[in-house]
Order: C-alpha cells, then sequence, then structure tokens
C-alpha cells in the first residue's frame, strides 16, 4: 500500500513534533512515524523522568545538609519502587496525547520501523510512504562500546524502568548520564562507582567546577575513577564482573548492574540512507547551515540526527524542527541561532554551563577577564548547607558582553538561563550587576559574579 504526503517525519521527539506541526498547520499533508512509543527521548526516557527521580534525591539531601542546623535527623529514605510508580504518572500517558493530538491535527501516525527504499520513500511494515520532503529526527542510542560481554549492560532506558535498585552499580564513562544517575542511585542507598577511560570526566563543563563536582561525588560515597578504561563484562553466577584497566594496571570490579553511560550516537544507521543517497557519519546526517542534506536537497535533519553543531539537548532539537519547518514552507532562509544554550548537569549540586570555556575564548584570541570564585561561604549556599558550590565568567573586555558563565551549586539550573538570556539580547555585564533583583534568592548572587 502506498500513501503520498507533503512531509514524511521519522522520529516524534522534539525535533519531529515541532515540525509536523508547523507544516500541518500550513495545510500540508504530514505523517510522523516512530518504532517506540510516541514522545521522543525527553518525555519518556530522558529528561522529564530523569528529574523526578533527581527530585527525590535533593530532598534527601537537603535533610542530611541541614542535620545540626535545626533539622532532626529522622530517616527521610527512597522507596524505590513507589518513586518509580510516581514517575510513571508522568510518562505513562504520554504517547497517548502525543498520538490523540496529532489525530486532532490531522498528522497521519505510523508505527514501525522506517527505512529508505528511493530518495523520497521509506516503507514501515508493509506501508510505502512517499514524501515530497522528509525529516529525519530519529533521536539517539548508547554508543557500542566494542568490547566483550557488551550484551551485560543496562541503557539508561532500562534504569528508569528499574522495579528495584540493585544493591552495587557501576557506571560506564564519566559524562551526564552517569553523573547524573549515580547521584540518584547512592542517596537511595545503593553503592555506586564511575570508572571513566580519560582523565577528565564531564568535557563539555568547567574543568575547576567539574573538580568541585568530582569532589562532592566521591564525599557522597561514590567511587569515581578516572583514567580507567572497561575492557570487558563477565556474567558469573550471582553478580558481573567488570574487567578494567589503569595505567597498566588491570582491576576487577564486583557488582549487580554495569550501566552505559559512555555517550550516545545517532540513531540512523539501519536507515538505509544509502538507498536516499543521504551522506552522514557519525555525528549524523551532514546537514547545511539550513539543516538540509547536503547530499539529497528533498532531506533535512534535526536534533540528535542531524551533524549540525548544535549541542544534543531537547531545547535545540525544537529549536532545529522550527528551523526546518520555516525553511520547507518559504525556502532555505533561516539557520539555527546557538548563540546562549545553557546545559546542565543535574546532579546534587547541579553544575550549568553556557557559552565558551576559558580555553576555548583563549583559542579564538579573544581578549577578557575571568571572574570566579568559590561560593560555599555565600549566603545562598550556606543557609541550605550546600558544600561544593562555585562560579565561572567570561566577559569580554572590549565589549562587556558574557562570552561564558559556569556555575556549581543551588539552583544553578534556573541562574544559567538568565546569563544566557543575556548572551542572547546582547545585554553587558554592566547590565547584569547593576539590575535591582529580588532578595535573597540565587539569582541575586549575579551582580557579585560579574
Amino acid at each position: 500500500m502506498t500513501k503520498q504526503f507533503d512531509l514524511i517525519v521519522i522520529g516524534t521527539g522534539a525535533a519531529g513534533a515541532a515540525a509536523a506541526y508547523k507544516c500541518r498547520s500550513a495545510g500540508w499533508e504530514v505523517t510522523i512515524v516512530d518504532s517506540r512509543p510516541f514522545g521522543g527521548t525527553c518525555a519518556l526516557r530522558g529528561c522529564d523522568p530523569k528529574k523526578v527521580l533527581v527530585g527525590a534525591a535533593e530532598l534527601v539531601d537537603w535533610k542530611r545538609r541541614m542535620e545540626e542546623k535545626g533539622i532532626l535527623a529522622n530517616g527521610i529514605n527512597i522507596d524505590w519502587s513507589a518513586l518509580m510508580r510516581f514517575k510513571r504518572t508522568f510518562t505513562e500517558p504520554v504517547p497517548k496525547n502525543r498520538e490523540h493530538g496529532y489525530a486532532k491535527a490531522g498528522i497521519a501516525t505510523i508505527h514501525g520501523r522506517a527505512r529508505f527504499i528511493r530518495p523520497t520513500a521509506i516503507k514501515v511494515g508493509d506501508e510505502e510512504l512517499i514524501g515530497r520532503h522528509v525529516l529525519i529526527a530519529n533521536g539517539a542510542r548508547p554508543a557500542a562500546l566494542a568490547i566483550p560481554g557488551e550484551a551485560h549492560l543496562t541503557t539508561s532506558d532500562q534504569f528508569l524502568e528499574l522495579e528495584q535498585l540493585p544493591h552495587r552499580i557501576l557506571f560506564v564513562g564519566g559524562g551526564y548520564i552517569s553523573f547524573e544517575f549515580a547521584h540518584v542511585a547512592a542517596r537511595a542507598g545503593a553503592q555506586v562507582r564511575i570508572l571513566h577511560r580519560g582523565s577528565r570526566p564531564l568535557l563539555g563543563f568547567d574543568p575547576d567546577l567539574v573538580e568541585h563536582l568530582v569532589r562532592a561525588t566521591r564525599e557522597l560515597g561514590v567511587d569515581v575513577r578516572l583514567n580507567t578504561g572497561v575492557e570487558a563484562i563477565e556474567k558469573t553466577a550471582d553478580h558481573l564482573l567488570v574487567h578494567s584497566s589503569a595505567e597498566a594496571a588491570r582491576q576487577f570490579f564486583e557488582t549487580d548492574m554495569v550501566v552505559h553511560g559512555a555517550g550516545r550516537v545517532p540513531e540512523i544507521d539501519d536507515l538505509a540512507l544509502d538507498k536516499a543517497g543521504v551522506q552522514w557519519g557519525r555525528k549524523g546526517v551532514v546537514v547545511n547551515e539550513y539543516l538540509q542534506s547536503v547530499s539529497n536537497p528533498a532531506i533535512y535533519a534535526a536534533g540528535d540526527s542531524a551533524a549540525s553543531g548544535g549541542l544534543p539537548l531537547t531545547p535545540v532539537a525544537s529549536l532545529e524542527g522550527h528551523v526546518v519547518a520555516s525553511n520547507l514552507l518559504e525556502g532555505n532562509h533561516r539557520k539555527p541561532d546557538y548563540t546562549g544554550v545553557p546545559t546542565v548537569v543535574f546532579t546534587v549540586p547541579p553544575l550549568a554551563s553556557v557559552g565558551l570555556q576559558e580555553e576555548t575564548a583563549r583559542e579564538r584570541g579573544l581578549k577578557f577577564r575571568t571572574k570566579h570564585g568559590d561560593t560555599s561561604g555565600w549566603y545562598s549556599s550556606r543557609r541550605v548547607g550546600m558544600k561544593y558550590s562555585g562560579f565561572k565568567v567570561l566577559v569580554e573586555e572590549a565589549s562587556d558582553r558574557i562570552l561564558g558563565a559556569h556555575l556549581l551549586g543551588p539552583h544553578a539550573e534556573e541562574v544559567i538561563n538568565l546569563f544566557a538570556l543575556a548572551m542572547r539580547a546582547g545585554l553587558r555585564a554592566a547590565d547584569l550587576k547593576t539590575m535591582p533583583y529580588a532578595y535573597p534568592s540565587s539569582s541575586s548572587d549575579i551582580s557579585y559574579m560579574v
């Protein structure tokens, strides 16, 4: 059976949804395809469910920090099964609600794995779909580690569906997933270890603040080991044995679960892109500045599927979905603006960043001043017993504009948005310094950071 559309969207995450709705509202015939429940990674397997778990960890940590500061040491513990039931109240309604929304808008929905059979034609099961244009917005999956026993790895998706939390958990890799889940699991009572192959985890963040976060993580009881690569995973009768190496020395760790936190890659390798004449690589579909395939002008890509240069974040995917829709409807005229896109590691405390790090700013030949400090003694940290907090802000000397801001501490995930807004709006450091903030608030600290 063959059906024709103006636009075929592969993927129901932020990028695909944004483009589908915008093109449909302009009168286009649109269909959206997904092999998983509709909703995408953020709503079902990422940001939103993860933040529910982080909320519980924050409560446990706050109570522990405030012991001997007026809060009695009565136990506050996480009931993992009950917490997961609460988490599902957010995730379970999503697929049905998303499908209902598409149907109401007149967007055709199709379940199944899409594969190209011609430049703008795909096959899903027995159905053949032909489009004037196709948007590839299929998201990402865990990167293959190519080690013996890789099948024993638990993915982040699976971790978020655990009915019971194992006693011992080992995370492979030192990125977002490992640190965020480690902070939750440790506060839920698990023995947690992180093995990171390199000397510096969380590469996208300021190294000085990362060092503070690593210290906080170790103080929590998490065994963070750097320069330690995982070589193999072996299953025994009642546990997993992780083979690793550190400085040429072999090490072995017994654990109940090994979680993949060593990076993700675009989930596009089985789309048969060669049959569509679509050029792609390790970072995704190769696109031009308008997010259009460089080898097939009828194809666009957005979100984690596109080698666009944008950060792999939900707000960026949504931005790119809108950009694609605008270019489809009006011809290529709009480019994604990645200025001032903030990113956060939702640990306790959270680590947030926007703009350039010092090393990158120097490489670009920029002249700037850096203001930084440990804020654990500031009112905003002391009143909540936060031992690890700090900041670093880069300001260009000639223009007084913010080049980068990096925060660790209470409400960093919120305060970073004000720095991002300043960067996108072209505000000067002086504007931030003289702003009359509500006080006492975490945002009021900004005037001392610039």
